[in-house]
Order: C-alpha cells, then structure tokens, then sequence
C-alpha cells in the first residue's frame, strides 16, 4: 500500500462539498484538502466538483458527487466514543442539526443520511461488566435511550 490506514469515500448527489465542510466544522483535528473538478469531458457540468478530500478527527475521507443512484443507510455508520456528557451533547446537537433525525440506542442520522453512533466510553465499561445483572441493566437501559444521558445510564447500572 503506499499509504497508512485507509480512505473513506462518501457518496453524495450535489452536496459533497457542503458536506465535507460540515464535518470539518464539526470535528476537531479536521481540514479540507484538494477539491477535484469536472473537466469538459464530464460526465457532470464543467467546473462541478467532483471530490473534496478532507480529514475529520484525523480520519482520511472523500466526498464524492457520485449522483443519486445509492444513498446511505444504517449498514455503516461511524462511532464517536465520547467521555462525558458534554461531548454526548456537543456532537448529537451538531450532527442533527439541519435537518438530522435521531434514533434509538444512541443513534442519529446526519442531515445528509449518513449514520452515526453517539456513545459514551463509560457505557462500553458498564455493558462489558463481568456482574451480568450490572451489565443487564446497563444494556437495558441503552435499549430505551435515544440520545444517552449518562447519570441516567450510571442510576440504571447501579440498580436505582
């Protein structure tokens, strides 16, 4: 391979460009690279982007204007392990912004459908416990949380 780790594409009909911005806006350790344009050779109008390059929290990714015959789903989606209620917060509030819909067990869909798992690392712990009761409740009470509240979670695991 003649680079480290890999390189996400994200497919996007028109939006690849506003989208790497907004994760670039939402990630810290993030920046846009090159831009890609359509030439007269096509196949979309001359000067159209065609890939943004861009990093976010140090993660290679490329958007690209593939058009709109695929779309993303719930099959892929990336994790943000946060450590505390702030972040939780932070990145739900951001990623559903504009239009983002949430779901259950920490999940939410971004504004442009791609699919995100907003967990604390603390909620990893209580699942992995080696006290199955702890870890039943913790798991249950991820089973009825949309986005997480971790006193909620820690109150559960405990037994309260």
């Amino acid at each position: 391979m003649t680079t480290d780790g890999f390189t996400t594409y994200l497919w996007f009909d028109g939006q690849a460009e506003e989208a790497a911005h907004f994760y670039v806006s939402v990630f810290k350790n993030s920046s846009i690279g090159s831009v890609t344009r359509y030439t007269e050779a096509g196949p979309g109008p001359a000067g159209s982007v065609v890939t943004v390059d861009f990093t976010a929290n140090g993660q290679k990714f490329v958007a690209l204007n593939g058009g709109p015959e695929f779309r993303f789903s719930e099959a892929v989606s990336f994790q943000i392990l946060c450590a505390d209620q702030e972040e939780i917060d932070y990145y739900w509030t951001r990623l559903t912004e504009g239009g983002g819909e949430e779901g259950p067990c920490g999940w939410l869909k971004d504004k442009y459908g791609l699919s995100w798992q907003v967990t604390p690392q603390r909620l990893i712990d209580m699942i992995k416990d080696p006290d199955p009761e702890k870890a039943a409740r913790a798991t249950r009470a991820m089973l009825r949380s949309h986005k997480f509240d971790i006193a909620e979670l820690e109150r559960a695991y405990a037994g309260g």
